[in-house]
C-alpha cells in the first residue's frame, strides 16, 4: 500500500493523511479516465483503463490478457445492468475468423462497484505501481441459458448495441435475470432460450467433445483482477470539535466469473479443450 495525502478544500477545510492505493480528489473539471497497472493470474502485468461517465451514470473497465484477448466490463447504473465483452483472437489455421466476440449480460447488484461520480474523481499518486486487489472475492459460476436480440436489447441498456455489435448471435444472459427484466416490463421478444434449458443431458462439455462440429456446453472464464468495489470513509473534526465523515479513498477487489453456455459446434469454443 502507498502512503497518500488528500487535501480537499471546501467550506469546511478537510486535511487528512492515510494509507491507500488511490485517493478521491474533490475537484471540478478533472478527466474521468484512470490507467492502473495490475498483475494478472498468469503473472503478466497489464494496464487497465477505467472510465466513468457521470452523465450516463456508467463505468467501464478494459484490459488486454496475455493471449491478446481484449476484455471489457461495463456497469450501467441507470438500468442496473452489467456487460462483459471478450474479443478473442481466432485460430486462423483451424478455420476460425480473425477474432471471436462474446457478450454476457447480467443484472447489476448494489455495492458491486463504486458509483460513477466517485470513479470520475479517483486518482492515483504513483501510476507506475503494480496494484494488487485488497480483497479477492469468490469465483461465480453462471449458467447462461438465453440469448438476447441485439436490435432490441436497447431496452436493457443503451450500451449493449455499441459493446456487443460484433457478438451478434453470442449475446448471453440467464433465466433469473430474464425473469427480473420481464417483471419490470421489458419485451419478452428480446430473449430466446438456448437448447440446454430442456436438453441439458443431450450435450457434453466442449472440452470432452472430440468432433469440432458437434454442439456442446462451452465455458468461458473472465477475471477482473482489480476494480474499485467500495468507498472508504475518513473522519474529521471542525473548529468546534464536531465530527463528520467524508469519502477519502477506495477498497479494491478482484473477482472471477465462469460462464457456461450452449454452442452449436465446438469450433466456437476451441479454448475449452482438454490439455
Amino acid at each position: 500500500m502507498l502512503a497518500s495525502c488528500i487535501r480537499a478544500a471546501s467550506v469546511r477545510t478537510l486535511v487528512a493523511r492515510f494509507c491507500c492505493a488511490l485517493v478521491l480528489v474533490v475537484s471540478v473539471g478533472l478527466g474521468s479516465e484512470l490507467r492502473v497497472r495490475v498483475r494478472l493470474s498468469d503473472g503478466l502485468v497489464t494496464e487497465e483503463v477505467l472510465e466513468a461517465d457521470s452523465e450516463r451514470d456508467s463505468i467501464s473497465l478494459e484490459f488486454k490478457q496475455g493471449d491478446g484477448t481484449l476484455i471489457t466490463f461495463l456497469a450501467d447504473f441507470k438500468q442496473e445492468v452489467k456487460i462483459f465483452r471478450a474479443l478473442i483472437l481466432g485460430e486462423l489455421e483451424r478455420g476460425q475468423n480473425q477474432y471471436q466476440a462474446l457478450c454476457f449480460i447480467l443484472r447489476l447488484s448494489r455495492n458491486e462497484i463504486i458509483p460513477s461520480e466517485s470513479m470520475a474523481r479517483l486518482r492515483q499518486k504513483n501510476p507506475q505501481a503494480i496494484r494488487l486487489a485488497e480483497e479477492r472475492r469468490g469465483l461465480e459460476q453462471l449458467t447462461m441459458t438465453t440469448v438476447a436480440n441485439l436490435s432490441r436489447a436497447w431496452q436493457l441498456s443503451s450500451h449493449i448495441r455499441n459493446m456487443c455489435s460484433e457478438a451478434q448471435e453470442a449475446i448471453y444472459t440467464r433465466d433469473a435475470d430474464v425473469k427480473y427484466w420481464l417483471e419490470k416490463g421489458v419485451d419478452g421478444s428480446i430473449f430466446e432460450a438456448l437448447p440446454q434449458t430442456t436438453e441439458v443431458s443431450s450435450f457434453q462439455a466442449c472440452h470432452a467433445t472430440k468432433d469440432l462440429w458437434q454442439p456442446c456446453l462451452c465455458m468461458y472464464s473472465v477475471r477482473l483482477e482489480w476494480y474499485p468495489c467500495l468507498l472508504k470513509y475518513c473522519r474529521s473534526r471542525d473548529a468546534t470539535g464536531k465530527g463528520s465523515t467524508y469519502k477519502c479513498g477506495i477498497k479494491s477487489c478482484s473477482k472471477g466469473y465462469n460462464f457456461t453456455y450452449y454452442v452449436p459446434q465446438k469450433q466456437l469454443c476451441l479454448w475449452d479443450e482438454e490439455t
